[in-house]
């Protein structure tokens, strides 16, 4: 577990599967993914039970952020597209819809920043976000990324093409 002040990053347990559905089967969500269609509830669950939480062997962590105190869940948060040979992840949060606007995003953020950089020794840390997303810029930004690319009409969303900024994070005492 990673503590915050607020919140705490923990592994998903199978009495998440409920918020995870929910989260992964709302269309607003795909919209910042590149899935099409619903889980089933079955295909969670599997993911729950055989994800190794080893970023190593799975390529990816996905952790939940709880609130401190109450252990409700506020959202998920995950490396991966893992390089282990780069020592480089790719990073992505979602935050409940009646849980934004608290401070959890960043805080999360800062939390898997000092994992990835102290305990993974990574190089690096990235983000693709939508280009109208304001409040994802400022937050990836405020946090030390900075936006180091634009790729043009890239996600194609309700039938308008969208820009989407990549944003890197380097870590430069990692060498």
């Amino acid at each position: 577990m990673l503590a915050g002040k607020h919140i705490v990053l923990r592994p998903v347990e199978v009495e998440d599967l409920d918020k995870l559905y929910q989260w992964e089967n709302d269309p607003e969500n795909w919209q910042y993914s590149d899935h099409l269609n619903p889980f089933s509830r079955f295909y969670l669950e599997q993911y729950i039970l055989n994800a190794s939480n080893d970023i190593y062997a799975d390529k990816q962590l996905r952790l939940m952020i709880t609130e401190k105190g109450t252990g409700e869940a506020a959202g998920i948060i995950d490396l991966f597209e893992f390089e282990p040979k780069h020592r480089r992840a790719a990073v992505g949060i979602v935050i409940d819809k009646d849980k934004r606007r608290k401070g959890y995003a960043s805080e999360a953020l800062r939390l898997i920043i000092d994992y990835a950089g102290q305990t993974l020794n990574l190089k690096q840390l990235y983000c693709g976000v939508d280009s109208e997303n304001k409040g994802s810029i400022d937050l990836f930004r405020q946090l030390g990324f900075e936006v180091s690319g634009n790729r043009k009409s890239w996600r194609l969303q309700k039938g308008r093409w969208k820009d989407e900024l990549f944003l890197q994070l380097i870590f430069e005492s990692n060498s």
